[in-house]
């Protein structure tokens, strides 16, 4: 489909406001699709094993989509899309994305649920705010981690003491700096064209297009095409899709969508959640995709909501139009904690069962540099151990829900755990106290019956 053209509904569809917007193109609309195709999530279900509705939960995604379109807040139009389109774009979405170059390549391709492919593993916490040599000293942690196959990172806010503000130069700066560090990085660690999903401290399309010059992406990186809440985006992300093109830089598409928000429950938000990466599919020529749900009084994926929304998506696209999907892993603890190391596990088993990759990890819900390599060792080797076991979902499920009844009640009292210069030492390595805190979870997994 013609880029240009899509983006011109947006200058010629039906103005609303984006208040009209979330109540009546998204809200209603969906509670009624919902009802209409009866979507109930059992009681306590934590994962999806019937794939007759997960068609269902595709379905559904693709009636709710060409009913309400994308809506374009910078213009304040809605950008119309057909069920042909839709369906035109899902089937050509790539079965293969390979990131990094080289003897660093990684091949991304389209899992199964049960699957025994393993997982490919994206470490990092994107979006999480840093300085400059918070930044380094974290991505350098989990970098150097055999396990992780593609690497992403924080978003730098304050260079040479200034704060980084929007579609400024500051924001250029720090573009450019965070690119150079990813560079020094991969070659310290001895994994030079190691793929990255890059440009996290880009704020505005400004630092996007800045990623572009010499020393920034490469070819096998991407960068993130996102939608805001809910099926909404802007020129700015716009501009963003439109500076990949004829480049190496893969596009990949980000959803956000909230549970307890406009989207309703678990089953209105995974409708939601699944239209919003076929929307990105057509507008933000997705070279894969990243399901982010957040739980609107939790915030955490580790939540028994959001997997179980991981869950649907995955097996909806495997049933329907096999696709890369990544799944954001962004608990609720903070590193030095073993809630986080639990949280980490449970979420790594129910999106590597239900078929999908894992990114992550966003300790402290992505909020502070409370964050490390280890977890994202233990998220890797957790997806990858169940996938060589041959865990399937009936044999995961029991594991999860053991796991879940170890951290949830962090959900209401909080667990922000520490910064990382309290779990790393200045050797670079893991602290000796955090480094035993994930031997003994280890051992907690394989009493509970994972092999690692």
């Amino acid at each position: 489909m013609d880029f240009l053209n899509i983006v011109a509904r947006g200058y010629t569809g039906e103005a609303v406001s984006k208040e009209d917007w979330d109540l009546d193109y998204v809200a209603l609309p969906l509670k009624e699709i919902v009802d209409e195709y009866e979507l109930k999530r059992p009681v306590d279900e934590l994962l999806l094993t019937d794939q007759e509705k997960a068609v269902q939960y595709f379905e559904a995604a693709v009636e709710f989509l060409a009913q309400t379109g994308i809506y374009n807040q910078s213009t304040g139009r809605i950008i119309r899309l057909t069920k042909e389109e839709i369906l035109e774009a899902a089937a050509g979405m790539n079965r293969a994305v390979t990131v990094g170059s080289g003897k660093d390549a990684f091949v991304f391709e389209p899992r199964k649920p049960d699957s025994t492919v393993l997982p490919g593993v994206v470490a990092g916490n994107p979006g999480c705010p840093m300085n400059e040599d918070i930044f380094y000293r974290t991505v350098l942690s989990w970098a150097k981690e055999p396990v992780v196959d593609m690497i992403t990172c924080g978003s730098i806010v304050e260079v040479d003491g200034h704060t980084v503000l929007r579609a400024a130069p500051s924001e250029v700066i720090a573009l450019r700096r965070e690119m150079k560090y990813l560079n020094q990085i991969c070659e310290e660690v001895g994994r030079p064209n190691l793929g990255r999903l890059a440009a996290e401290s880009s704020v505005s399309e400004i630092g996007d297009l800045a990623a572009m010059a010499p020393g920034g992406f490469r070819r096998g990186d991407a960068h993130l095409i996102a939608l805001k809440n809910e099926l909404t985006i802007d020129n700015d992300n716009l501009i963003r899709v439109a500076n990949s093109i004829d480049s190496p830089v893969l596009n990949a598409s980000l959803a956000c969508v909230m549970i307890g928000g406009m989207a309703g429950g678990p089953e209105g938000a995974a409708v939601c959640m699944i239209a919003s990466l076929l929307a990105d599919a057509v507008i933000g020529r997705s070279d894969y995709h990243l399901c982010h749900p957040i739980h609107l009084k939790y915030i955490a994926t580790s939540t028994a909501e959001c997997m179980w929304l991981q869950s649907v998506v995955c097996q909806a696209f495997a049933a329907c139009a096999p696709a890369v999907i990544v799944c954001d892993i962004y608990p609720k603890s903070g590193a030095g904690t073993r809630e986080l190391l639990w949280e980490v596990a449970a979420n790594a088993l129910a999106v590597t069962v239900s078929g999908g990759h894992l990114e992550g990890v966003g300790s402290c819900d992505g909020l502070k540099p409370h964050c490390s390599g280890l977890e994202a060792r233990l998220m890797g080797e957790v997806g990858k151990a169940a996938a060589r076991q041959g865990l399937t979902r009936e044999t995961a499920a029991p594991i999860i829900r053991a796991l879940l009844k170890k951290y949830e009640h962090i959900f209401s009292t909080g667990n922000e755990g520490l910064h990382f210069d309290e779990v790393y030492g200045e050797n670079g390595e893991p602290c000796d106290f955090w480094l035993k805190m994930y031997e003994e979870v280890w051992q907690d997994l394989e009493a509970l019956g994972l092999q690692k």
